[in-house]
């Protein structure tokens, strides 16, 4: 019978000892799932649904305070139906009464069995599901209180216990890191955002070509970019228009970038050589004065001529410009691309010409647009032609716009586009 009884205890603490360690686990991926994400709404419902996985919990909420610390400005919840969701919309968000207030008043964990029989319990809106149990928990960041993490009816029907309680603690712990790591994260992807833009140009006045150019970064969070445009009017009543894409995307790429748009302003407005003149003279100057990248560029010139304007262009590795006709005929201008900037500066730079009708459209952009990894390049371009010929009669503004909205790329590079039009006849 002894042998029996200590059989049965090993087998007990075994038991518990695989429990915990499945606990462990569980907090371990839960933990590097909530750090995975880059956003803060995205953080902070993967805290709540990874605490319900983590004690088996039907429901589970996160009261985010206000900066007075009082009232709940934001309440994400889980687990409720379309049904009570809907009924609890017309309540609107939660005023931090009864339980949840105490919670708010004394962050400290929070453990209950009938919820109705809690000193502070002030009931149930209309269409809120009858709670019995809870578990609740404070999330603080940097040593101040953000917000709580609530938790309701586990699936075993039992309430919750001091293990329950332990592991959403530590989870709480590791949640307020995560928050503070995205909040520095996104202030750092609008600083980053806000250094890009201010590398870049305001179009000046191109008259009597309308011009409009937009930029969006990548998708991914504090990535500086290496695209740029520019739009140059010339002393010959000519206007040169540039589009560019330095490799990389950090610091350096955006160093390069600025250097580069501002060595080909200066050669170009210096000389009224041919476009592939000038790049291969900018490839040259790159070379000696600075640590070169590889950059890819579209460099065009537009001049007068008679019943219409002739452009002119040279491509350095660039993807080819989009024209579109006043009868919103869209081609591309296919010609030889040449070798990007930074790969060989002896290798000569074809120049190519065509006539533009008055009422055309000319679109420059960064491969950032149409880029997508399972989408085959033509694929895409041909998607964006048929993009452009849809939204071809806005005018430029709303038509770049709608370009860089509905672009058949994924979004992983940032985008640059500027388009030019020419009168009308």
């Amino acid at each position: 019978m002894r042998l029996r009884s200590e059989l049965g205890r090993i087998d007990e603490q075994l038991r518990a000892l695989l429990s915990s360690m499945d606990r462990l686990q569980g907090l371990l991926e839960a933990v590097v799932a909530i750090t995975r994400e880059v956003e803060l709404p995205a953080v902070l419902e993967r805290i709540v649904t990874t605490a319900m996985d983590l004690v088996g919990a039907r429901y589970g909420a996160l009261g985010v305070l206000d900066e007075s610390g009082e009232r709940l400005e934001q309440f994400i919840s889980s687990g409720l139906t379309e049904q009570e969701r809907d009924a609890l919309a017309k309540a609107g968000l939660p005023r931090g009464l009864g339980v949840l207030g105490h919670l708010i008043r004394y962050p400290e964990p929070l453990r209950i069995d009938d919820i109705q029989t809690h000193p502070s319990s002030a009931g149930f809106p209309s269409g809120h599901p009858r709670l019995r149990t809870l578990l609740g928990v404070a999330i603080t960041v940097r040593g101040e209180i953000y917000g709580d993490l609530y938790l309701s009816e586990r699936d075993d029907g039992e309430p919750f216990d001091v293990h329950d309680e332990n592991v959403v603690v530590a989870l709480a712990s590791a949640a307020g890191i995560a928050i503070e790591n995205v909040r520095l994260f996104e202030r750092i992807r609008v600083g980053s955002e806000q250094f890009q833009r201010l590398l870049l140009p305001i179009l000046p006045d191109l008259r009597p070509f309308t011009a409009a150019a937009i930029y969006r970064p990548a998708a991914e969070p504090s990535q500086l970019g290496g695209d740029w445009y520019d739009a140059i009017p010339l002393p010959d009543d000519a206007v040169a228009v540039v589009i560019g894409d330095v490799g990389g995307h950090d610091l350096q790429a955006a160093a390069v970038m600025a250097a580069t748009r501002n060595m080909l302003r200066a050669l170009v407005f210096d000389q009224s050589s041919p476009p592939g003149a000038v790049l291969s003279r900018l490839d040259r100057t790159l070379e000696t004065i600075t640590n070169n990248r590889v950059t890819t560029t579209t460099l065009a010139r537009l001049e007068p001529e008679a019943r219409g304007w002739r452009l002119l262009w040279s491509t350095a590795g660039h993807v080819p410009p989009l024209l579109i006709t006043g009868e919103r005929r869209v081609v591309y201008l296919l010609a030889e691309p040449g070798l990007p900037l930074g790969v060989d500066t002896g290798q000569p730079r074809p120049d190519h010409s065509r006539f533009l009708p008055p009422d055309t459209t000319v679109v420059f952009f960064t491969d950032g647009l149409i880029e997508h990894p399972d989408h085959a390049i033509d694929e895409s371009l041909n998607e964006l032609a048929a993009l452009a010929a849809v939204h071809a009669g806005l005018p430029l503004p709303e038509f770049v716009r709608a370009l860089a909205d509905h672009h058949p790329s994924d979004g992983h590079d940032d985008m640059a586009i500027l388009a030019l039009r020419t009168p009308p006849a």
